[in-house]
């Protein structure tokens, strides 16, 4: 099924069309919610949350984007939601800054990697991991980000440089990375964008 006939399928509330849409791009948004959420469990009941708002505002899709955009616009607004409804972004620790950090000399291959990173990623305090995502992973402003979550700009920025300090701190300790040599992209190794 094309795209469009996948669209227009739901729209007219077609069972096949619907299944369609959904094995075609839930693999993509377990992934991001993967990131938000505590543990597969929560990252699945993201998932189908996200997937219902999907199906009840797919009529308001204009077409002036890539439909995949506008379903991950909805699937990390749905975890953001649920993270606000639980409170569970307002976790924050302070931490000790890290520095440069660079690539191990055996680096082990790419999507092993970014796996690493990944569960790296789901180490950190919530409130950290979920600005984050935001910014470093979906793209969204400081000032966005302040307003998803109701906190002052200036929060998610510190909260953000906070969370790729203790990152890099992880990824150190857990022999992901060592200090001299080359530098290491994080963003790169998990960036599905």
């Amino acid at each position: 099924m094309t795209e469009e006939a996948i669209l227009r399928g739901c729209l007219n509330n077609d069972a096949a069309a619907q299944r369609e849409l959904y094995n075609k791009y839930s693999p993509k948004m377990l992934a991001v919610c993967y990131r938000f959420a505590h543990n597969r469990e929560d990252a699945e009941d993201m998932l189908q949350e996200g997937f219902i708002k999907v199906f009840l505002q797919i009529h308001t899709f204009e077409s002036r984007g890539a439909f995949e955009g506008w379903i991950r616009r909805i699937v990390v607004h749905t975890c953001i939601n649920i993270l606000k409804k639980n409170k569970k972004f307002n976790e924050s620790v302070d931490i000790i800054h890290a520095t440069g950090i660079q690539v191990r000399e055996d680096s082990v291959p790419a999507i092993i990697q970014a796996k690493q990173v990944v569960e790296c990623i789901r180490m950190l305090p919530i409130g950290y991991r979920t600005v984050l995502n935001l910014y470093a992973v979906e793209g969204y402003s400081h000032r966005e980000i302040s307003n998803m979550l109701d906190i002052e700009e200036s929060t998610s920025r510190s909260q953000y440089t906070r969370a790729k300090a203790m990152l890099e701190d992880i990824l150190i300790r857990k022999r992901i990375l060592q200090k001299p040599k080359t530098e290491f992209d994080w963003l790169a190794a998990v960036s599905q964008r």
